[in-house]
């Protein structure tokens, strides 16, 4: 029977990714929150039920403060968004993927924040936020074939045993551990930099649940916030 893992990140101000974002290393530590998500073939439209529209990002005191976030690891924000920056320039016409992807890419719209989701059955290891040497693997499709990249030396990345499952904190997912129609087990990360507030946060997982149990009656959800004061 399907379940999932809904860990809130709750980092610090936008400098800190200087040393992978305080706690949020301990990175849903051994996070395993195992028994986690599920996800059911088909795609359904995702609804925000926020009316943000596609220039919402541009001064949205969180968006801005993950940009400065970016920047404080080098990386250029026009250039490779925040998630939930990217997210909500296309508010109005979200791509449907599938169930699960839909309803928590409709969290990160609504409430403003980076949501990813992850197939722990992919993972080797624990997920940690860290900065990368450069030379860590990151598997992707080049040209409709499997390719490796690496991050730049000193990117802020999530990884696992076998190596970066997203670049840049949350802007690119890698193929081997993203959430399809056969996955069973999924981690969810929210996170959030100041000013965000932790009960805003804990709302957004609270409603992420809720998605997920109107998607699958029978999932098994275990929610904790890690990094958080």
């Amino acid at each position: 029977m399907p379940g999932a893992g809904v860990a809130t990140a709750g980092a610090g101000a936008a400098d800190g990714p200087a040393a992978g974002a305080g706690a949020a290393e301990v990175g849903v530590a051994d996070a395993a929150i195992r028994g986690a998500g599920a996800a059911e073939a088909g795609a359904a439209e995702a609804s925000t039920g926020a009316g943000a529209g596609a220039g919402s990002a541009v001064e949205d005191p969180h968006v801005v403060a993950w940009r400065e976030a970016y920047r404080a690891f080098g990386a250029k924000p026009q250039r490779t968004r925040p998630s939930v920056d990217a997210l909500l320039r296309r508010a109005d016409a979200l791509p449907a993927i599938n169930k699960v992807v839909d309803a928590y890419n409709a969290i990160s719209v609504q409430y403003r924040l980076p949501v990813g989701g992850e197939d722990l059955d992919a993972y080797q290891g624990p997920a940690r936020l860290i900065r990368a040497t450069g030379d860590e693997p990151f598997d992707v499709i080049a040209g409709g074939e499997p390719a490796v990249e690496h991050p730049s030396a000193g990117e802020v990345v999530w990884r696992d045993d076998a190596g970066v499952t997203c670049r840049r904190w949350n802007w690119r997912q890698c193929v081997r551990t993203r959430v399809t129609e056969s996955s069973k087990n999924v981690l969810f990360l929210l996170e959030r930099l100041e000013p965000y507030s932790l009960d805003r946060l804990q709302e957004a997982g609270e409603d992420l649940s809720a998605r997920l149990r109107a998607i699958s009656p029978d999932v098994r959800i275990q929610s904790r916030l890690i990094g958080g004061a």
